[in-house]
């Protein structure tokens, strides 16, 4: 446990008026009741890190896509959507970012989810 999840989580205790051993029996054993419910939260965080990795994986593609469009360009080749193409990929990052900035965020504890 990093510094800033002890003190989320010991904040957590405090607030609920327990000392920091009585609240991981209480929230460990919440826990262990309902196993599929907790499985499904830390799977689900698994899948979207998984995603936006896989995501940041097709930008590079895209990227390396770019610098043969810019090659063929160069060589006196004609590319009549280029700009539309490159305003959506840029909107797709963009949106990537901010998925992933409000990931951290959430993990975090700055924002909820």
């Amino acid at each position: 446990m990093n510094d800033a999840e002890f003190s989320r989580f010991s904040q957590a205790a405090d607030q609920c008026g327990m000392s920091n051993a009585a609240f991981l029996a209480y929230a460990v054993d919440k826990a262990a009741r309902d196993l599929t419910r907790t499985a499904a939260e830390i799977a689900t965080e698994r899948e979207v890190i998984g995603e936006v990795f896989a995501a940041r994986r097709h930008l590079g593609r895209i990227h390396g896509l770019f610098n043969q469009v810019a090659k063929a360009l160069n060589s006196g080749d004609r590319a009549p959507h280029l700009e539309a193409t490159a305003q959506a990929v840029h909107r797709a990052a963009r949106r990537m970012e901010d998925a992933a900035d409000a990931l951290l965020a959430h993990r975090d504890g700055d924002t909820p989810a």
